[in-house]
């Protein structure tokens, strides 16, 4: 079960916000006659990396930006299993961008590895959600600024079916079969896997990917392995053998076949939900029913944007990070377009949507999506041996459940 998790808005140090020498980021003055000058205009120019699922949400946030600022903001997209481990590998050379939107599960690796900067909020920190805050922390200081809080849950086409959710995840299954859809429960995978939106029927089973601290706080001990893990990975196989999971269906599949009435269920995240609605489907949000007896604890997770530790711009990504960012109307406008839950508590109280309101509970008993560096280690084993048991790859499932943990705990120990 998990442990109630106190949060602290730990904040950072101040982040050192001096001009370069770069043209791109200068400040200029505008003197008067009378030998007094104006608040000085910023100029130049910033990166920010985003990948395919943020691209759109952030466009017409940068083009307000520039209108309210004159500061240009280059969008790059990066493919979302590349973005994080392209910063790693091009911050310490010079060549990566100014600012890179993410999750708060990077900040371990990119803190670790010197690739962000810290931040300072300063009395702006009171304004957010505390977990949406600690998020960010790490070593004592802040390392990203928050926008959004999401998890997945289990989304209902009321059209196909209205009757309420079983309280297990087999009964949940049965119950879907009676809409006579090709699928019941759509959860995606593809060819890499994705522990993400398996996740909660893994927790379900008492095997969270990591053990936690009395206090909430991950350990570096892995949790997943023994025989809760070897139960779930035994019920992962049965789905498969069952076609209730089918690795072919990754994240567009899973939604397409959702938008084509093709089940009465999918496990997805708020990113999902509007496309949903904008096709005129009447759909609910539910929590995720337990599959192995436990609570089904879907990640919770917390996007925001960092600053790259060589930014030669500095006072603009600052700008653009902290002040900007952290306003109620740019909070509001990132909900709008994105659907995700804002960070800000002052733009999060005036959302009214059943919707929205469904995520909040489903995540509501949910689990911090682990920001530790030992994280990183994790997802590429993880994936791809659940791919292999559920598409029968592997004859022995709890074999290969074990093989993977060893694989991981080398990968950590290094």
């Amino acid at each position: 079960m998990r442990r109630s998790i106190p949060v602290a808005a730990t904040l950072g140090m101040a982040l050192a916000l001096a001009a370069c020498s770069s043209s791109t980021g200068t400040t200029t003055e505008s003197p008067s006659a009378d030998a007094t000058t104006e608040t000085p205009a910023l100029t130049g120019t910033l990166t920010m990396w985003v990948d395919e699922t943020r691209i759109d949400v952030m466009k017409p946030i940068v083009e307000q930006f520039k209108a309210d600022t004159g500061v240009q903001v280059d969008l790059v997209q990066k493919v979302s299993g590349d973005i994080r481990t392209d910063f790693v590998a091009q911050v310490p050379t010079g060549e990566g961008p100014d600012v890179i939107i993410g999750a708060h599960d990077w900040t371990g690796e990119f803190v670790t590895n010197g690739v962000v900067a810290p931040v300072e909020l300063g009395d702006k920190a009171d304004g957010f959600s505390p977990a949406a805050i600690s998020a960010f922390a790490y070593d004592g200081k802040q390392y990203g600024v928050p926008y959004a809080i999401e998890n997945i849950a289990l989304v209902r086409n009321n059209a196909l079916l209205s009757e309420t959710p079983a309280a297990s995840f087999d009964e949940l299954v049965t119950q879907a079969q009676t809409a006579g859809t090709e699928f019941s429960v759509i959860i995606q995978q593809g060819d890499a896997g994705d522990a993400y939106h398996l996740y909660p029927l893994q927790t379900s089973f008492g095997a969270p990917v990591f053990e936690q601290n009395d206090d909430g706080s991950y350990t570096s001990e892995l949790g997943l392995g023994g025989d809760a893990g070897t139960a779930y990975a035994a019920y992962l196989a049965k789905l498969g053998q069952e076609k209730v999971l089918d690795a072919a269906i990754d994240g567009e599949k899973a939604k397409q076949a959702f938008l084509d009435g093709q089940a009465p269920y999918i496990v997805t995240g708020p990113w999902n939900t509007t496309a949903f609605t904008e096709a005129g489907m009447d759909i609910s949000v539910l929590p995720i029913p337990s599959a192995g007896g436990e609570l089904a604890q879907p990640f919770v997770g917390v996007q925001g944007a960092f600053i790259s530790a060589k930014t030669e711009n500095a006072v603009l990504a600052n700008e653009f990070v902290v002040n900007y960012l952290t306003t109620e109307p740019v909070q509001t406008q990132l909900y709008e377009l994105g659907g995700r839950a804002p960070a800000l508590t002052a733009a999060a109280d005036k959302v009214d949507d059943p919707i929205l309101q469904g995520f909040n509970e489903a995540g509501a008993t949910g689990a911090p999506m682990p920001s530790i560096p030992e994280m990183g280690s994790v997802w590429s084993f993880w994936g791809t041996t659940e791919v292999q048991i559920i598409d029968g790859q592997a004859s022995d499932p709890a074999a290969a459940w074990t093989t993977m943990v060893d694989n991981i705990q080398g990968a950590i120990n290094g």
